[in-house]
């Protein structure tokens, strides 16, 4: 199969989601995923994601991220994020993202359609603290000023936490499931697009180069590795094969129980999409790794094709493991227990119980003390206990987490989980610069598959999809700016 359009995104996470939704309506998009559409790491991010608080926030928000990263960051990169997150959350609320908050009846719920965005900028007010290491924010006032504020937003606070390197809690969050609530809303947003197709079940091979620049991608679809159809969306695709596992408009985009991914005998197609602009959303890689937090099928694929045509790479030996995930002997993807745990006051445990480690260290700090504990033990895990954290914040903040820990034959109410790292971020990879371009003319990366300094060596709690959201919508402004300058081009010589 051979097709056109002016904009092709390689990846349905937040970064490639929020690209899309950041373009003009009038402009062909297709997006293309290796696997189903919601089986990408940004659905499984636990924690929340960071904003700056307000103007007295910022200097301590950018030390934080400095410090976490060693000092290797890209100031301008860390400033850009930092200045572009109360406009994401903006963004984020007005497509329905619901954060945690509190009422003035002491009640706690979740926040967010009714929230005006209009005419801030994103979140301000004083701190109050609430008790724990959570803290709302208050006094946000409507209209022209810097906070998102709306008609509740008056009897309502919206709810921070906090997590490990962050010197207060400017974390917002939904229950322990924050990506899947703000990736799903992405997802449906861009469902309802007709300029946007997506194709399940497709993965790049390469990239089509001529002259230099990059002209598109080539690709493989697995014809019948659809998600589960309905009785009339498989006979209609008998009817016209060629639309299987192609998802377009909402009429063709309703949704549907996940199927497996098909054997290895399923009929298979090549494609070649040619594109204006290609922009690289593949996630991490930590499908390389026996124990990782993220998708098997998450291999690094564009880093491997950006080497074959010397494409520029940056920082790939700069890979972050996460202190705590749920120790098991099966194979398969590690289950992360989220940094906010910890955040909300969770401590860990040598074997004989005793602490060993400031569980607010950053990542890299306290998954080598992690190691170290259990060389001394002769343990394979460590343990952790949420004993200091109060029965009602357990089941209101972290369900999922309680829920699998419960699955997995552990009661945190009363008893310590094992614990042990596991590979969980990339810090490195496709080197961009501050508009998400890499150093092929036309080719842009977002997301974990870039490496635009932000991070530096060692990845701030909750920087990942702030990072991902700000520097994806950068990529579609420049792209934006270049379509209209050629359209302006073309006008002027007719």
């Amino acid at each position: 199969m051979k097709t056109e359009t002016d904009v092709v995104i390689v990846g349905t996470g937040a970064a490639g989601l929020f690209c899309a939704l950041n373009l003009p309506r009038d402009t062909r998009i297709i997006m293309l995923t290796k696997s189903d559409l919601e089986s990408s790491d940004s659905f499984l991010a636990q924690g929340g994601i960071s904003v700056l608080r307000d103007e007295e926030d910022y200097d301590s928000f950018f030390e934080d991220t400095m410090r976490a990263g060693h000092y290797e960051n890209r100031r301008e990169s860390v400033d850009l994020m930092i200045r572009g997150s109360r406009d994401v959350i903006d963004k984020l609320v007005g497509y329905g993202v619901e954060f945690e908050h509190r009422t003035k009846d002491g009640l706690t719920e979740t926040a967010g359609k009714e929230v005006a965005v209009g005419g801030g900028t994103g979140i301000a007010g004083k701190e109050a603290a609430v008790g724990g290491r959570t803290e709302a924010a208050g006094d946000a006032s409507a209209g022209g000023g810097t906070g998102i504020a709306g008609t509740r937003a008056s009897s309502e606070e919206f709810l921070y936490t906090r997590e490990g390197a962050h010197s207060k809690p400017r974390i917002l969050y939904h229950k322990d499931i924050t990506g899947k609530e703000i990736t799903s809303r992405l997802l449906e947003q861009v469902k309802r697009l007709e300029n946007v197709t997506l194709y399940e079940y497709t993965a790049m091979t390469d990239i089509i180069v001529e002259n230099g620049v990059c002209v598109g991608i080539l690709a493989e679809h697995t014809k019948s590795g659809r998600q589960g159809e309905t009785d009339s969306e498989a006979a209609a695709l008998r009817e016209h094969p060629e639309e299987d596992g192609i998802l377009q408009g909402e009429d063709a985009c309703r949704e549907r129980e996940k199927a497996e991914a098909p054997g290895e005998d399923a009929g298979r197609e090549q494609m070649e999409i040619r594109a204006g602009y290609t922009i690289f959303a593949t996630g991490g890689i930590g499908g390389q790794y026996a124990h990782s937090t993220n998708f098997p099928h998450l291999t690094g694929d564009a880093i491997e094709i950006s080497k074959k045509h010397g494409i520029r790479l940056e920082h790939l030996d700069y890979v972050q493991f996460h202190p705590t995930t749920l120790y098991s002997k099966k194979p398969g993807r590690r289950f992360l227990i989220s940094e906010s745990v910890r955040g909300e006051g969770a401590v860990l445990y040598n074997k004989k119980k005793e602490r060993f480690v400031d569980e607010l260290l950053p990542r890299d700090v306290v998954a080598a003390a992690i190691r170290e504990q259990m060389e001394k033990d002769g343990t394979d895990f460590v343990y952790l206990s949420m004993e200091h954290i109060e029965k009602e914040t357990i089941l209101r903040h972290f369900p999922n987490i309680y829920q699998r820990c419960l699955e997995e034959g552990y009661d945190v109410l009363k008893e310590c989980i094992p614990v042990v790292p596991a590979q969980h971020y990339f810090m490195g990879g496709v080197w961009v610069d501050s508009d998400s371009r890499t150093s092929m003319p036309h080719l842009f990366a977002v997301g974990e598959t870039s490496c635009n300094g932000v991070h530096g060596a060692n990845r701030l709690a909750s920087n990942s999809l702030l990072e991902s959201l700000v520097f994806a919508k950068r990529a579609a402004m420049k792209i934006r700016e270049k379509m209209e300058g050629r359209r302006r081009d073309d006008s002027d010589g007719i």
